[in-house]
């Protein structure tokens, strides 16, 4: 069996086919159960060469090795979801601290930026994404992010004149 693109608007439906092309076609392993041939299609977005699939159930329903795919897809992508909420509800916990370290720093006429503490940082998460086993590249990622943003927050405040309130985004 193999699994064709076919575009719906600027989508690619995946939908069965026994057409050849191979010349045109590339083989990928997918889940050790199939393969699929993807068309190599090269995009002029940020991501390169990067593949856009749709995951189509009512058409994997006639390929029951697709069709059980398709479902260990939904159920996995439904925990990242999961992951995805805790994660957004401690970045707004993490930033409400961050809030009170920014009033703080005003108070006591510190600047926004601590590089002992940013140094340290970036010791301890490249430390806790190894023992974790994620790439410490993106640990690194995310604590720019959110080291940045807090100093942009903690400027705020201080040009507010110490008042978290700059950072109500309900206001």
């Amino acid at each position: 069996m193999t699994v064709r693109h076919q575009r719906s608007g600027n989508r690619r439906l995946v939908a069965p086919t026994t057409l050849g092309f191979a010349s045109a076609w590339r083989r990928l392993p997918v889940l050790g159960m199939t393969r699929l041939i993807i068309l190599d299609i090269m995009n002029d977005s940020e991501h390169g060469d990067w593949q856009d699939t749709t995951i189509d159930s009512q058409q994997a329903q006639e390929h029951p090795e697709v069709a059980q795919a398709v479902r260990k897809i939904k159920a996995l992508r439904q925990s990242i979801d999961n992951v995805d909420t805790a994660i957004v509800s401690l970045l707004a916990e993490r930033f409400k601290f961050t809030s009170e370290v920014g009033v703080l720093k005003a108070q006591a006429g510190f600047a926004p930026a601590d590089w002992k503490r940013e140094d340290a940082q970036i010791k301890r998460l490249h430390r806790v994404a190894q023992e974790a086993g994620l790439d410490p590249q993106i640990a690194e990622m995310y604590r720019e992010f959110v080291v940045t943003e807090a100093k942009k927050r903690h400027q705020r405040i201080a040009d507010a004149g110490g008042d978290p309130g700059v950072l109500d985004v309900f206001a």
